[in-house]
């Protein structure tokens, strides 16, 4: 398989040269609930536009109101939010009680939640039963699935249904007992076997189509042979929209990250200097002091 490189990012928004046009998914001016639709006209208008994980109403408002147009409630809450060393563990419950807060705490963004691991793989009806709760109890707008044709039947079923769906491909953590950590696509037979992968799931209607740590060469040609938007993570800069875990973007996660993030902040340390802060006032006497108190 012959692949072009990667395109530079051209800075290029889809709007007039003065400005973002007005239903950009990012910047634009428009406040109701972003829908699908939107999606697709961002991908006519050639806009590329971010999305971040979400798993609380607090920091789900904070996304919000900074404009981040599509929240994904990942199943990585497993590794980042639960404490699970994976996201294998994640429960069909856990997914529908954080759905619902991050809906709650938002009023524009997309919300998409994850289907875990065990909740669709039976077949087309046990995926149409967890994404509709999802959908009913938690208010979700769309959900996401992992794996290509091996889970069209799946999509097909969902879209027909009438729930959006957002293909995953690539690196799917929900398989990490049997591919593991590495990047996919690198040699030719992958290759072709992953493009195949994304116009089967654009063909069962999927609305979009997430590359989770594939060649940047690679996404770049699956992105130019879609008419539905790629979002990449670690997937290079030539998908249309581009998307990290939170925590890892905020400087929350401690440890070692992977290569493909970038921390905006340290959240985490300054999270851990207030806690000491406080502490220090509290076993000084500092706190609390006589503002803080009632008589």
């Amino acid at each position: 398989m012959t692949l072009q490189p990667a395109p530079k990012p051209s800075g290029d928004s889809g709007g007039d040269a003065g400005g973002k046009h007005p239903k950009a998914l990012y910047g634009g001016t428009g406040t109701r609930r972003v829908t699908v639709h939107d999606i697709a006209a961002a991908k006519q208008r050639g806009e590329k536009w971010p999305m971040l994980t979400a798993y609380d109403a607090m920091t789900a408002s904070v996304f919000d109101e900074a404009g981040i147009p599509v929240l994904l409630v990942g199943d990585s809450m497993g590794n980042c939010h639960l404490g699970y060393d994976t996201t294998v563990p994640v429960t069909l419950d856990e997914m529908a009680i954080l759905s619902a807060a991050v809906v709650r705490g938002t009023r524009r963004a997309l919300i998409v939640g994850d289907l875990p691991f065990g909740s669709y793989q039976e077949g087309p009806v046990q995926a149409l039963r967890s994404a509709t709760r999802l959908v009913k109890e938690a208010g979700v707008g769309a959900v996401k699935l992992e794996g290509g044709e091996r889970s069209l039947p799946q999509t097909e079923t969902l879209v027909q249904a009438g729930i959006p769906v957002m293909s995953h491909l690539g690196l799917t953590p929900q398989s990490v007992n049997t591919m593991g950590y590495r990047v996919q696509g690198r040699a030719d037979e992958d290759a072709h076997r992953l493009l195949r992968d994304a116009k089967a799931a654009q063909d069962a209607g999927a609305f979009a189509v997430v590359l989770e740590l594939v060649p940047a060469e690679l996404a770049a040609e699956v992105t130019r042979s879609l008419h539905v938007p790629t979002i990449g993570i670690g997937a290079g800069a030539g998908t249309d929209a581009q998307v990290l875990v939170w925590t890892d973007m905020a400087g929350l996660t401690g440890g070692k990250v992977p290569r493909f993030t970038k921390q905006y902040a340290d959240l985490r340390r300054t999270l851990g200097d207030a806690a000491q802060a406080f502490a220090d006032d509290v076993a000084g006497g500092a706190f609390p002091a006589e503002e803080h108190s009632f008589h």
